[in-house]
């Protein structure tokens, strides 16, 4: 069976036009093409298995996309081909859109941006656990410790290209650096438009 690749697909979702995986289509799992899999299941048993492969699907998507946030209202968003199949003309209902988010956050895989609960969401295909062991990792492999670096040079600058956290979304890289900090292992300062942080 082919998979669902509609030129929607490869739609520019992705924040950062250097990502590789940006213009490529993203491949949808063969469940995407059953219509069934757009519809809430009433068995409690089949209900968990389609929320676990929604959530992969979400964390698969987001991932390819280098999205970190996913807002639930997709009508004409760039992500819209994630929650829409229009070749099989389903979409996912808002509410069970929302309940698959709220699934994730039981597992630890999604967040209500800003804590409420709005209909925007941190999608932690990797957490900010991961991600502080990501920037840590390069501290010591680039010998960075005891130094002062901006948090735009460790998303934006020539130092951090080709890392995975380079072009993460700043905020997201607070909470890895928050992570840093509660193990002794870093400290922020400065303004919040001109942040700091200090490597130990």
């Amino acid at each position: 069976m082919s998979h669902a690749s509609a030129p929607s697909a490869a739609a520019p979702a992705a924040p950062k036009p250097s990502d590789a995986n940006a213009s490529a289509p993203f491949d949808f799992p063969r469940e995407y093409n059953f219509p069934p899999f757009f519809t809430r299941q009433a068995n409690l048993t089949t209900l968990h298995a389609q929320l676990e492969k929604w959530s992969s699907l979400v964390l698969a998507y987001c991932r390819h996309h280098r999205l970190f946030r996913l807002p639930l209202s997709y009508e004409g968003a760039p992500h819209e081909d994630l929650f829409r199949n229009r070749r099989l003309g389903r979409s996912l209902r808002l509410a069970d859109a929302r309940e698959v988010l709220d699934f994730m956050r039981r597992e630890g895989r999604a967040e209500p941006v800003g804590g409420g609960a709005g209909d925007v969401f941190w999608i932690y295909w990797k957490t900010p656990d991961e991600w502080a062991a990501l920037v840590e990792a390069w501290v010591d492999e680039t010998a960075q410790k005891n130094s002062v670096l901006t948090l735009y040079e460790l998303t934006e600058g020539e130092g951090t290209r080709g890392t995975e956290f380079h072009g993460l979304d700043p905020e997201l890289l607070q909470k890895a650096l928050q992570v840093l900090v509660k193990r002794g292992k870093a400290q922020i300062f400065g303004q919040e438009d001109q942040q700091g942080v200090k490597f130990f």
